[in-house]
């Protein structure tokens, strides 16, 4: 999932041509990509990072939400399906990562 994140995030970050056509096709400004990369390597770190439990938290919904709305967008654009794999691919790598991450990483067992 890092990985996924990380590659995308650079790409968008330093305004790829690929990576800003394909956003700027699907009707966002060609800025878009940019903030959207920017975020995406933070969320990384936080992710990464052995402490602060409750930013991972909020990297991993921001990671979400970010996936299932370029999922929603490929839809409602009309793109064929094979355009919504990578975005479902890294929902569920988001998600198992989620739920499998290390029991000192989890939100709970630092209130505790």
């Amino acid at each position: 999932m890092s990985l996924g994140m990380l590659s995308g995030g650079i790409a968008q970050l330093f305004q790829v041509k690929d990576a800003v056509d394909g956003v700027v096709r699907l009707g966002y400004p060609s800025y878009f990509p940019a903030i959207i990369g920017f975020w995406k390597i933070l969320g990384v770190i936080a992710v990464l990072i052995p402490r602060f439990p409750l930013l991972k938290e909020w990297a991993y919904a921001g990671f979400f939400f970010c996936m299932s709305g370029a999922l929603y967008t490929h839809i409602a654009v009309g793109d064929p399906a094979k355009e919504s794999i990578g975005p479902v691919l890294l929902i569920i790598l988001i998600v198992v990562s989620w739920y499998f991450r290390p029991a000192e990483r989890r939100l709970i067992s630092s209130i505790q």
